[in-house]
């Protein structure tokens, strides 16, 4: 769900010149501006283009090519709830450039904007069910098609996470040219989870045990409403009779990591997998 990242090729905007026309090449300017990191591995953000060089970003968007002709990266990442994939996908963005897309983000965005999509998403999540693939297969859709996704590759985390989503994008030809699958014991998945607490004035993720908070602040932590045991257990449950199936659909880019190892070890499998499918 993962390879060379092509270095960022930047396009022009127009030039209006005041007289005489410049000498100097229109290919030395720039129209994107890429954010290098945000927090948690979020997506990088491009201004829009115009004219005629945002209709060749989009040609090329549709030929699955770059503005320099080269096939971009494109990684997919899968694991179980709380496997460490927020983790991993902020270095593997760090070291390769690549645009991070989190179908989970955007379903949490859509909730919070109180949309009717949201609405619909909302109770589906709540009850650690998957959201029907009509409210998301075209969301994915257009935003791989994004001039910055095709500029940088993509890394599309947590999706797809059924036969069904694998089928409506590989109808797109929408195809990985690594899939990782980290795998953490469903005991020690449930453990991370059910101690996760959430500062609401700060943002910050703490945990009971792993990252404890300071006591000062214990009191105005909160837990999310699918963070309980038997949520987790459910959303595991569905997370297993779903995975195999998916997975199906992309053996030959297939790579399982031990996600059960610390932080750092992880990355590293992770980053010799990728490496290893640009040579």
């Amino acid at each position: 769900m993962l390879l060379t990242a092509t270095p960022s090729t930047r396009t022009q905007p127009s030039v209006q010149t005041r007289s005489k026309p410049s000498n100097v090449s229109l290919n030395k300017s720039a129209s994107f501006r890429v954010s290098r990191r945000r927090n948690m591995g979020q997506c990088f953000s491009s201004e829009k283009q115009s004219g005629a060089k945002a209709s060749a970003v989009t040609s090329a968007a549709s030929k699955g090519v770059n503005a320099s002709g080269a096939a971009p990266l494109k990684v997919m990442i899968a694991g179980a709830p709380a496997a460490g994939k927020g983790t991993q996908c902020a270095r593997i963005v760090e070291e390769y450039g690549l645009v991070h897309i989190s179908v989970g983000d955007l379903l949490r965005a859509e909730v919070a904007a109180g949309t009717a999509a949201g609405k619909k998403a909302k109770s589906y999540m709540d009850n650690g069910d998957l959201v029907p693939n009509e409210v998301v297969v075209e969301m994915v859709k257009n935003k791989l098609a994004e001039p910055a996704v095709v500029e940088h590759g993509w890394l599309l985390d947590g999706y797809p996470r059924s036969a069904e989503q694998a089928e409506a994008i590989e109808a797109e030809d929408i195809r990985p040219d690594v899939f990782l699958l980290v795998n953490v014991p469903d005991e020690d998945l449930v453990e991370r989870v059910v101690g996760r607490r959430n500062d609401p004035e700060t943002g910050e993720i703490y945990h009971l045990k792993f990252k404890p908070p300071p006591p000062e602040i214990v009191d105005r932590l909160e837990q999310r409403s699918d963070d309980t045991e038997e949520m987790v257990r459910r959303r595991l449950d569905t997370y297993h009779k779903n995975v195999e199936a998916v997975v199906g659909y992309y053996k030959d880019q297939l790579v399982e990591i031990d996600g059960a190892k610390d932080m750092d070890t992880v990355f590293q499998s992770i980053k010799t997998t990728i490496d290893k499918a640009r040579a």
